[in-house]
C-alpha cells in the first residue's frame, strides 16, 4: 500500500515511532475532528495507576496532528505543518482506556487563504481527552502553524 492509498491512522502509525509505541487507535479521521484510543497497559501507568502523564499528551498531541493531516494534507507539496505552543490541563483522574477528540479551530478555506497570500497561518486546535465512563480527564489546547516550504 502506498502512502497516497494509506489512511492517516496507518500513515501516522508507520511513521511515527511513538504512535506504534503506545499503540494508539485511530478511530475517526475528517478535517473536522479526529478520535484516538490509547488503551489501558500497565507499561504507561504512572504512580496512582492511570496513564502518566506524557502518554496522555502524546495522545491529544497525536489527534490533534491527525486531524491537522486530514484537513491540510492537500498543501503538504508547499507547506508543512508544526505545533507551535500546546496548554495542557488534566481535570480528573484517568483510568483505563482514554480517548482523544481532536476539533479543528478554524476553517480550513481561511487557513488555506492566509497560506496563499504568502502568510504562515496559525490555527488552534482543541482536544478533550475522555476516561471510558464520558469524564473529561484532560483538554488540550494547541496552536499548529503551516510553515511555507519556500
Amino acid at each position: 500500500m502506498s502512502a497516497d492509498q494509506m489512511s492517516i491512522g496507518e500513515l501516522l502509525t508507520a511513521t511515527v515511532p511513538m504512535v506504534r509505541t503506545l499503540k494508539l487507535e485511530y478511530l475517526e479521521t475528517t478535517a473536522e475532528r479526529a478520535v484516538l484510543r490509547l488503551p489501558d497497559d500497565p507499561e504507561y501507568h504512572n504512580h496512582v495507576g492511570g496513564p502518566h502523564a506524557g502518554a496522555m499528551f502524546t495522545l491529544a498531541e497525536s489527534a490533534s496532528g491527525a486531524v491537522v493531516l486530514a484537513a491540510f494534507g492537500d498543501q503538504l507539496g508547499r507547506a508543512v505543518p508544526l505545533p507551535v505552543k500546546a496548554e495542557t490541563s488534566y481535570k480528573k483522574l484517568a483510568k483505563g482506556v482514554l480517548t482523544a477528540t481532536a476539533t479543528l479551530g478554524r476553517p480550513v478555506a481561511d487557513v488555506v487563504k492566509e497560506l496563499d497570500a504568502g502568510e504562515r497561518p496559525e490555527f488552534p486546535v482543541t482536544v478533550a481527552i475522555q476516561r471510558a465512563d464520558g469524564a473529561v480527564t484532560g483538554e488540550m489546547h494547541i496552536v499548529w502553524t503551516l510553515r511555507p516550504n519556500s
